[in-house]
């Protein structure tokens, strides 16, 4: 049961297209699915980790189905321009979605979309997870972990800027629920991906982010910022890094990655679409891949995905209502 786990993620850009071709497709009877290549609309920008964790899984995906899977950055609005393609794609399963837990808040920031995310929308299944992380500048001298954080944030007369891959994302909903737990103030700056954030730390132009580790791992490494907590319940991954939620508890949050395809597709088509994603879950490459950038594999259930959806669409309620956050 979930309580106080909440998912959302990030924001979005354009890229050219990835085809990954099969080397040796498997034949199929005409009409079966798939019997053309598939289109996996991604609904964040290039070099992230939604779009890492993407581009890494596609090839397994493709080898399973035995078809060519192109890949498609559609960014903006939230994930809901990629959304709202596959909303409006033929129920035939050649259109999906890959999108994250901005999925859950897009409605919420925006009553007027032409479409329904609960209802023109199902889930094909959950396929990763992973904590946001928080990192600091090294032009903050003596922030080391969330305490000294919140003291520097607290010596600060006008409070700190601290950017996100854009509103509603993992990094927003932490860094809220920080400063009202904290008593500090932070502006959230929403930026379109979780690049950008760190190529503005990097420039010396934000201090503070709350962001995916494989978005900020170039600049940690280049020496201008550090990483000082992440914003799930517990430590993650090989960093050991301290959770918020040792020094504020209540604050646990992760983002997800997941694939969806248009409401009406064929039972079988999803369950194929299903046991192809999942099978990613196993491979050990993918597992050693993913754990480097803060993220693990999970196997791919459409019918487990759907029930998290609608839990935590509450819990992003609860969320909001403590920190009064107000979308648009």
């Amino acid at each position: 049961m979930i309580t106080r786990r909440l998912t959302l993620a990030g924001m979005a850009g354009l890229a050219t297209p990835l085809v990954l071709p099969l080397a040796a497709p498997a034949v199929h009877a005409q009409g079966a699915w798939p019997n053309k290549p598939i289109r996996l609309i991604v609904a964040f920008a290039p070099g992230g980790q939604s779009d890492t964790i993407a581009r890494l899984m596609v090839p397994l995906v493709s080898e399973a189905l035995g078809q060519s899977i192109v890949v498609e950055n559609r960014g903006g609005a939230g994930g809901a321009i990629a959304a709202g393609e596959v909303a409006r794609s033929a129920p035939d399963g050649y259109t999906m979605l890959f999108d994250a837990a901005s999925f859950l808040i897009v409605p919420l920031a925006n009553k007027t979309l032409p479409f329904s995310y609960e209802t023109d929308l199902v889930p094909v299944g959950q396929v990763a997870e992973q904590p946001y992380v928080l990192a600091a500048a090294t032009s903050m001298p003596g922030v080391k972990d969330v305490p000294s954080f919140v003291a520097a944030v607290k010596a600060m007369p006008d409070g700190l800027n601290y950017g996100t891959p854009g509103v509603g994302s993992v990094g927003h909903l932490a860094g809220a629920l920080l400063a009202m737990k904290a008593g500090i103030k932070l502006e959230h700056v929403p930026y379109r991906g979780g690049a950008e954030v760190a190529r503005d730390m990097a420039g010396g132009s934000l201090q503070a982010g709350i962001l995916s580790f494989n978005s900020m791992a170039p600049v940690v490494e280049s020496g201008k910022a550090r990483l000082i907590a992440v914003t799930s319940a517990e430590r993650k991954g090989d960093k050991n890094l301290q959770a918020m939620a040792e020094s504020y508890p209540g604050i646990d949050l992760t983002s997800w990655c997941g694939v969806f395809v248009r409401s009406g597709t064929p039972p079988e088509i999803i369950r194929r679409a299903q046991e192809a994603w999942g099978k990613v879950a196993t491979d050990a490459t993918v597992r050693e891949r993913l754990a480097k950038i803060g993220s693990e594999p999970t196997r791919a259930d459409a019918a487990a995905f759907a029930k998290r959806l609608v839990e935590e669409r509450q819990v992003i309620k609860n969320v909001v209502e403590q920190t009064g956050i107000v979308f648009g």
